[in-house]
């Protein structure tokens, strides 16, 4: 699975377990950490605990290995890392305080998702 694929499925995965705010960032161009970044948001820091694991869940079940997990004792702002991609999820309050496409999004790297789009129409 390409990199951006993934991408668009761990944002699909998110999707349809009801997180909020669901954005993709293609990131390669400006750091060597990751070549992309998901953030999404969680109502809770239940909610926000339960869609890390929902992500980890599924993507194990196709045999894509979590390299690292960060955050989840209290539930704010919980990372894994993928390699390739970053899934950033967070507590809204913490979304709103460390606005992370506000550092890495520069006008022209946030990835369409369609299942989004079909929301709008």
């Amino acid at each position: 699975m390409d990199h951006a694929t993934l991408a668009q499925k761990i944002a699909q995965i998110l999707y349809n377990k009801k997180a909020l705010d669901i954005t993709v960032l293609h990131v390669g161009h400006l750091t060597v950490i990751t070549d992309y970044m998901v953030i999404a948001t969680g109502r809770s820091t239940l909610q926000v605990k339960a869609l890390a694991d929902d992500v980890d869940e599924a993507l194990a079940m196709e045999g894509i290995s979590l390299r690292a997990r960060e955050g989840t004792g209290e539930g704010r702002w919980i990372v894994l890392d993928y390699g390739t991609v970053l899934v950033h999820i967070f507590h809204p309050e913490d979304r709103q305080f460390y606005h992370l496409e506000r550092l890495w999004e520069d006008g022209q790297n946030r990835m369409q998702l369609p299942f989004m789009d079909e929301e709008k129409a």
